[in-house]
Order: C-alpha cells, then structure tokens, then sequence
C-alpha cells in the first residue's frame, strides 16, 4: 500500500511539474490598468440670480450651494456625477482692499500649484460690454484644481473661482472632464454681469 502511495505521488509531482513548466512557456500579458467611461451630459444652461451683484449661466447638470460660516455671496457649484466644485469667492473692492492686492492673491493661489504643475497657461479674459475683466488659469498635471480663474468689472467687484475634484488628482484619468468642465467655466465667465 505504501508502495502505490508513493508511485501515485510521484506522478502527480511530474503531472504538476510538468503542467507548470508548460503554462510558464507562452506569453502571457496582463491587462493595462483602464478608466471607467465618462457620459457627458448634453450642454444646457439655466440662469443664477439672486441678491449678489453679479448673475451667470451655470450648467443645468450641477447645482448651486450656498457654503456655511463663509463671506457674503460666496457659492459653490456642484456636478454631482463627476464629484467636483467650482468655489467661488466674492470680494467687494474698497480703499482698503484695492483690485491689486485681489488679482495679486488670485496669482499666487494658482502659481501655489506650480509643484506639482507640469505647466500653467493663462488666458486673458476681456469684456468691455459687461465691464468684465478676468484671466483663467489652466493648471497642467496632477496639481489640486486644474482650473482656477477671477474675473472683475475694476472698480467695485472682484469674482474668484476654483474647480476641485473630490478624489486623488490623477491627470490621465481626469482630462476629459477638466476639457469638458472647462467649457462650462469659460461660459460662466462669458455670461456673468455685474448688477
């Protein structure tokens, strides 16, 4: 009986040698890591107004929030489906406060990104129907927010923006909702009024 026991062991050692030696012979490669497929919405735009001075287009497939413990007429736009934010931030110029000192914090709050930026362009933004005047900072690579931007009529209003993803930036598997968010951020920028 020992005998059988350790014939049989012996061909099931050469059964697995050999099945083993024969599935590492061919190629064999793992699949690449993918990204899930994005459904855009179809573009449609709804109007914000309400008691702050200005008014702008915003996309019918986000909502606007109104952020607690923060200043007067500060909002968030929120896209539910691809876990993102624009915060804007508004600012009311004065003596004390002058257009200077809010476009110099608007520059260095995205230039903070230049770590881990491969590039930031600028893009001049000018208005002189609607006295609206602005730069939209595109922020290349893994940075926070791809998207930052201001935008002011140069004597008493000052609108600041930033888009932020609720996740790890990652910039292969975020660029096509930054190119397609950034048109929606283009557009708020084109239809705000200064009331």
């Amino acid at each position: 009986m020992a005998k059988i026991l350790k014939s049989n062991t012996f061909v099931i050692f050469i059964l697995f040698w050999a099945l083993s030696f024969g599935a590492c012979s061919t190629d064999f490669t793992p699949k690449p890591k993918a990204y899930f497929r994005i459904d855009f919405p179809e573009r449609n735009y709804q109007r914000f107004d309400s008691l702050c001075p200005y008014v702008f287009d915003f996309p019918a497939y986000s909502s606007i929030e109104e952020p607690k413990n923060t200043d007067y007429c500060w909002k968030n736009i929120y896209f539910k489906s691809f876990n993102a934010r624009i915060y804007l931030s508004y600012k009311t110029i004065s003596i004390s406060d002058s257009l200077y000192k809010f476009i110099e914090d608007s520059h260095t709050l995205a230039y903070k990104h230049s770590i881990k930026a491969d590039a930031i362009s600028e893009q001049i933004f000018i208005n002189n129907e609607k006295k609206a005047y602005g730069i939209l900072y595109e922020i290349k690579g893994n940075a926070a927010t791809p998207l930052q931007f201001h935008i002011t009529d140069s004597a008493k209003n000052f609108l600041r923006g930033s888009l932020y993803f609720n996740n790890v930036p990652n910039k292969d598997s975020l660029a096509p909702v930054i190119d397609f968010l950034k048109t929606d951020v283009v557009h708020l920028m084109e239809t705000l009024e200064w009331k």
